[in-house]
């Protein structure tokens, strides 16, 4: 062999050796940056496809490893000067390298989602309103639209077009204020007849004009604030959401453009087709909410339990959202940033003003569920085809207020097939993590397997080999929902006081149920019952879920229980308070349980095994002692009911002689006490005296 290739070949194998442990854990670096959450794992949640190639390539990465040290058993060393040499030049290049690694830390950190560093405005006030207007041109280039822009007095015009969408944005300049506001947006789809290039500008869509005429005044107000007040995060963060909802028109415009049958303007128009029909269908619903309750317009929290959510067109998109659930406090707080109620006849009558509910929901406030159906693309195949929708086979949804909403069928725009040139495909999602800005909704693997159900009921027949999926993160859902990224525990305690005083602090027990959580983020669908029906598992779930935050738990310890046992001797008159029914406890020891509603095999499906028929209803059941002199154990159950009044059904046993009407207990539960509920009964039942 030539000397300098032999050189040239030791060389390079020193420094395999010299640096081995870099070298083999290089490959593994990529995996340090990326989550892979042990609650991330399933079907329905955000970037499946992503995670199964994570996974199959850490499997070849983990083979290559092992083939390279097994390589390096066989290199032999002979020559020390050689071999001092080669450390030299390894030395030198690694204080090159240095230097590159500290350009690639920076660009890295530059690169990072979700950072945002600010939006770049003109310092000059005068620089600021022509800013705006190029930034909007900028964006449609950006995204892929042709942009131009017509400059006449007072008004600046850019128009970006796609393939089928023209959209029109007309900006009034104000000289003399120096600021810029959007005067008008127009929209129109330029279609194309019989092939022969013959076009017709169609009217656009009103909702889509106002929502994007909205988003752009926004960026353009805060942009236009005081340096004082100005935020350039918040217009960094208004930029990028513009920007994606430019690219999802982007999206929806090549698919109107395809030349083949599943193309066409329906892409863009059966959204504001649906969102009548779903307007007049919630209004129905709020009509038999109000006629139960005796009141002119149904209140909010009582109609998101009792009907299929809210309505929102173009709220987080360019599509619809659904108001899901909305916690007690979280209502409590929109109830006292309203105005009058809605005297829209076409709108549902809520006794909340619909625009100020859609401001106060834009800030995200803690408590509320909201939905988003959107159009996303993929390259892997669907993990539950349209074929699989069977809605004759499905418990859900269903329609104890408006039975005919049962006929109902709408089926979303999608794609026949592929052409060989084609890779990516796209399917419909409900997301509930508003594009991944929050966080998803805690979920029990029944309320999982519901959904399953809802869009493949195929899963519960016994000859389907599904894939089986598990909890990697260990634990009960209610440790998910209650401690996350912790310790599982098997039970929690709290101490609840009545804000009045009424009664003693309840003690109370959680016994957490041996059924395992996931976190719901996205879930494929295909049609409108397929959204319902997964609305109403979401709800039930979260009202269970508000129930039990409603508390602020701790993890019960050998501690904690050495403390609750420690107790001084009765003295006589707390002897003679006993027997005379007279004695106030220190607390009144309560445990809560949740009866599971899964089913006893969990073999055959992705989230349970059981193909059940009738849909499964939370519950939660309580046990306190009477109150003395009387003995034994008063039993409630708390059971989300939809067909109640205000959603929900309370029943008590035991308690003698107090003093219980149901309806109030109700509308203790609606008000956030449901946990507070054995303190009440104990202290409307009589002291007796012996």
């Amino acid at each position: 062999m030539d000397l300098g290739l032999e050189i040239l070949l030791k060389y390079i194998a020193y420094q395999i050796i010299l640096h081995k442990q870099d070298i083999l854990l290089s490959p593994l670096q990529k995996f340090q940056q990326r989550d892979l959450s042990p609650h991330s794992p399933h079907l329905f949640t955000l970037g499946t496809e992503e995670y199964s190639a994570q996974l199959q390539d850490l499997l070849q990465t983990a083979d290559q490893v092992s083939h390279s040290l097994q390589s390096y058993l066989s290199v032999s060393w002979s020559n020390p000067k050689l071999i001092s040499l080669l450390r030299q030049h390894i030395g030198i290049a690694n204080t090159c390298k240095s230097q590159l690694n500290v350009e690639h830390i920076v660009s890295l950190l530059h690169a990072r989602a979700g950072i945002l560093y600010g939006e770049n405005i003109p310092f000059e006030r005068n620089a600021i309103p022509e800013w705006c207007v190029a930034q909007l041109e900028a964006w449609g280039k950006l995204v892929g639209m042709e942009a131009f822009k017509d400059i006449r007095e007072g008004f600046i015009t850019v128009a970006l077009g796609g393939k089928v969408l023209v959209v029109d944005f007309d900006f009034a300049l104000d000289t003399a204020q120096l600021t810029v506001k959007v005067a008008s947006v127009k929209t129109s789809y330029a279609l194309s007849y019989n092939g022969v290039g013959s076009t017709s500008n169609a009217s656009g869509s009103t909702s889509l004009n106002s929502f994007l005429a909205e988003t752009i005044q926004q960026f353009c107000l805060e942009a236009q604030r005081s340096e004082d007040k100005r935020n350039p995060e918040h217009a960094a963060s208004i930029k990028e959401n513009i920007i994606q909802q430019l690219q999802y028109l982007v999206m929806l415009d090549n698919l109107a453009n395809r030349k083949s049958s599943d193309g066409g303007i329906r892409w863009f128009v059966d959204i504001d087709q649906l969102c009548p029909i779903l307007e007049n269908f919630a209004r129905s619903e709020a009509e038999v909410v109000a006629s139960t309750l005796g009141v002119g317009f149904a209140p909010l929290d009582i109609y998101l339990t009792r009907s299929h959510g809210l309505p929102l067109p173009y709220f987080l998109s360019p599509s619809i959202s659904f108001l899901t659930y909305l916690s007690p406090s979280a209502y409590i707080n929109l109830l006292r940033d309203c105005n009058t109620p809605e005297t829209d006849t076409s709108l549902p009558k809520l006794d909340v003003d619909l625009s100020t509910l859609r401001s106060h929901l834009l800030k995200q406030p803690k408590g509320s569920i909201i939905a988003t159906l959107m159009l996303i693309p993929h390259s892997h195949s669907q993990f539950f085809p349209s074929v699989m929708s069977i809605p004759n086979l499905n418990s859900r949804p269903t329609f104890p207020l408006v039975p005919m909403g049962s006929e109902f069928e709408h089926v979303f725009p999608h794609l026949e097939g592929l052409s060989i040139e084609e890779s990516t495909s796209y399917e419909w999602v409900l997301d509930f993590t508003g594009g991944g800005s929050y966080p998803g909704v805690v979920m029990s693997q029944s309320r999982m397997r519901d959904i399953e159900l809802v869009v493949n009921p195929l899963s519960g027949m016994d000859d389907l080999n599904a894939v089986s999926m598990m909890s990697f993160g260990g634990g009960s859902w209610v440790d998910l929902l209650l401690s996350p990224g912790n310790e599982p525990s098997e039970r929690y305690t709290a101490l609840f006081r009545s804000p009045g005083l009424k009664h003693p602090p309840l003690q109370l027990c959680l016994n957490v149920p041996g059924e395992p959580g996931f976190i719901l983020e996205r879930v494929p669908v295909h049609s409108m019952k397929e959204v319902w029906g997964i609305l109403e598992v979401v709800k039930e779930q979260s009202w269970l879920n508000e129930v039990l935050a409603s508390c602020s738990w701790s993890k019960e310890t050998v501690k904690s229980l050495e403390q609750d046992n420690t107790c001084s001797d009765a003295t006589e008159e707390e002897l003679h308070a006993v027997m005379s029914g007279t004695f106030t406890p220190q607390k009144i020891p309560v445990n809560v349980f949740l009866p599971s509603t899964s089913g006893p095999s969990e073999a055959q499906a992705l989230f349970g095994s059981e193909l059940d028929i009738q849909p499964r209803r939370p519950k939660i059941f309580m046990t306190s002692p009477e109150r003395l002199p009387i003995t034994g154990m008063v039993e409630i159950t708390v059971s989300y009911d939809e067909s109640k009044p205000r959603g929900v059904s309370v029943e008590v046993m035991g308690a003698m002689g107090a003093d219980i009407k149901g309806d109030v207990l109700e509308e203790v539960c609606r008000r956030g006490g449901t946990l507070g509920l054995p303190g009440r009964i104990w202290s409307s039942a009589p002291s007796l005296s012996l």
